[in-house]
């Protein structure tokens, strides 16, 4: 799994669920340190690592979560 400090420019915030506080990254933030970072990465290659090392980690409960942001313009 990729180190957690490297996606500190995606932190969007903290959520607050039960007595826990969990980090809040922008997912697609998070992609582009993949692929503009030294990560050699393509935008596909980047999401499925990301995927499957990534989201796909729990790691306790504060397993943070990542969001995909929208705007209202972005609604059908």
């Amino acid at each position: 799994m990729a180190e957690q400090e490297e996606f500190d420019d995606a932190l969007a915030g903290v959520g607050q669920q039960f007595n826990n506080v969990i980090a809040v990254y922008d997912y697609e933030r998070c992609i582009e340190i993949l692929v503009n970072d030294s990560h050699d990465m393509s935008d596909e290659e980047a999401r499925e690592y990301f995927e499957y090392n990534v989201i796909g980690a729990y790691v306790g409960e504060r397993t943070p979560i990542f969001i995909t942001r929208y705007s209202k313009e972005d609604e059908p």
